[in-house]
């Protein structure tokens, strides 16, 4: 007889963000299938998450779908889709091909994610994509996830009409600039444009933030299990804000 213990996948969780996020739900008393490329790092994540699922599987691929499908065997709670994009430079230099790249990833891997649970899916079943503070605020020196995240936005606003009349909710969150690997690879791109020191470029980011601080993967993971609750019904197809005070327009 197949668990019908509530299922959240989680794509891209082996990466900063998806493993702060996986360590919460299963904290949330959620089965997880965690969902990444490679396999080494999906055993070493099982090794410190136990009972963890893991599925190998390629989220810019349409095979991802088949995958992620045989892997889930009882009712889907909420989604995660969360993999990270190259850094691939400013919108001067950025090759072509990684906008196109990022956008397959961010929402054709999205679509896949759906696609491949939504039989799954009741009401009050969770749909939440990781987006990001380039989508909101541009910058020239980030433009593939600057476009990626821009665009998974309006396919978040989509899926939350197509999903409404079942229950189920869409959200987007939009950390950032977090703490982690891939920003510190952002910043060395500045720091090699503008011939200084990637402290001295960090150090500027922190003072962007009306509390002069980064988003952390823990931040981020509190948000996703906050999405849980039923009171965020209201929130549908909206994007929830962690940028420690960045953002200066409205709303």
């Amino acid at each position: 007889m197949k668990s019908q213990q509530e299922i959240a996948v989680v794509v891209g969780a082996t990466g900063a963000f998806g493993q702060a996020i996986v360590s919460r739900l299963v904290g949330q008393g959620l089965a997880v299938v965690a969902v990444a490329r490679s396999v080494d790092a999906l055993d070493a994540l099982r090794e410190r998450c136990p009972g963890l699922r893991a599925c190998a599987a390629d989220i810019a691929s349409d095979s991802a779908i088949a995958a992620i499908a045989a892997a889930v065997d009882g009712p889907v709670r909420m989604v995660v889709h969360g993999p990270g994009v190259a850094v691939a430079g400013g919108i001067l230099s950025a090759p072509t091909a990684s906008m196109t790249e990022a956008v397959n990833i961010k929402v054709g891997g999205l679509l896949r994610l759906v696609r491949a649970v939504d039989d799954r899916l009741a009401r009050g079943g969770r749909i939440v994509a990781i987006g990001g503070h380039y989508g909101l605020e541009p910058t020239a020196y980030a433009a593939a996830a600057g476009v990626a995240n821009a665009a998974l936005m309006n396919v978040v606003r989509q899926l939350s009409l197509a999903y409404g009349e079942r229950g189920i909710t869409v959200h987007t969150i939009a950390p950032g600039p977090a703490d982690t690997e891939r920003l510190h690879r952002v910043a060395a791109d500045r720091a090699a444009l503008r011939g200084i020191s990637v402290d001295a470029v960090l150090d500027e980011m922190r003072g962007e933030s009306s509390i002069g601080a980064l988003t952390t993967p823990e931040q981020v993971a509190w948000a996703v299990s906050l999405l849980l609750a039923p009171e965020a019904d209201a929130m549908t197809g909206s994007t929830l804000m962690l940028d420690a005070g960045r953002r200066r327009g409205l709303p």
